[in-house]
C-alpha cells in the first residue's frame, strides 16, 4: 500500500512539473499587476495606441493591427514621449504573454503616462481567443512567434514560429 502511494505521489509530481502551465498561472507568478490589464473583448484598437514590446524578430512574424514596435531592450522613454506627447492618451502595451509589457508599462507610468494598460495574456492569449494578427505586409496571418519551446506551450491557436 505504501509503495502504491509513493508511485501515485511521484506520478503526480512528474505530471505537475512537466505539465503545461497556463497563461493565468504564469501571470500571477511573474507579474505584480502594477499596470492594469485590459482584455481582448474590451480592446478597441481604434481608440488606443498599441505598443509591441517584443523583439523585432517577433514583431516581424506577426503583431496586432496598427501596433507600433517599441521593443524591450531597445525601449526608450524619450522616444515614446516624442511619439505620444499627450500623456493622457490611451496606450496598450503587449508582448508574448504580458510580462515584458508590464515592465514597459511601469516605465511609462513612472514617466507620467496616465492611461496605460497591459494586454492580458499578450499576443498569445489574443490569438488563442481567435483575434487576428498581421504580418509586416499588414495581411492577416496565423503565425505567431512563440518566443521559446517552453513559452510556446501557452500558444494554442496559431502556427508557432521559432528562431532558427
Amino acid at each position: 500500500m505504501r509503495i502504491t502511494k509513493c508511485i501515485i505521489l511521484v506520478l503526480f509530481l512528474i505530471t505537475t512539473a512537466c505539465g503545461q502551465d497556463s497563461i493565468d498561472k504564469s501571470l500571477r507568478r511573474l507579474n505584480d499587476e502594477s499596470v492594469p490589464y485590459i482584455y481582448g473583448d474590451d480592446l478597441n484598437s481604434k481608440e488606443v495606441i498599441l505598443l509591441d514590446t517584443r523583439k523585432k524578430e517577433e514583431y516581424k512574424i506577426s503583431h496586432l493591427n496598427a501596433a507600433l514596435w517599441v521593443g524591450y531592450e531597445e525601449f526608450r522613454i524619450d522616444s515614446i514621449s516624442k511619439l505620444i506627447p499627450d500623456k493622457d492618451k490611451a496606450v496598450v502595451v503587449y508582448c508574448s504573454i504580458g510580462v515584458r509589457s508590464e515592465d514597459i508599462g511601469e516605465k511609462m507610468i513612472k514617466a507620467g503616462f496616465t492611461n496605460v494598460k497591459n494586454l492580458y495574456g499578450g499576443i498569445f492569449e489574443w490569438k488563442n481567443q481567435g483575434y487576428p494578427v498581421y504580418n509586416p505586409e499588414e495581411m492577416e496571418t496565423d503565425s505567431v512567434h512563440a518566443y521559446s519551446k517552453k513559452w510556446g506551450k501557452l500558444l494554442t491557436n496559431a502556427i508557432k514560429v521559432y528562431d532558427d
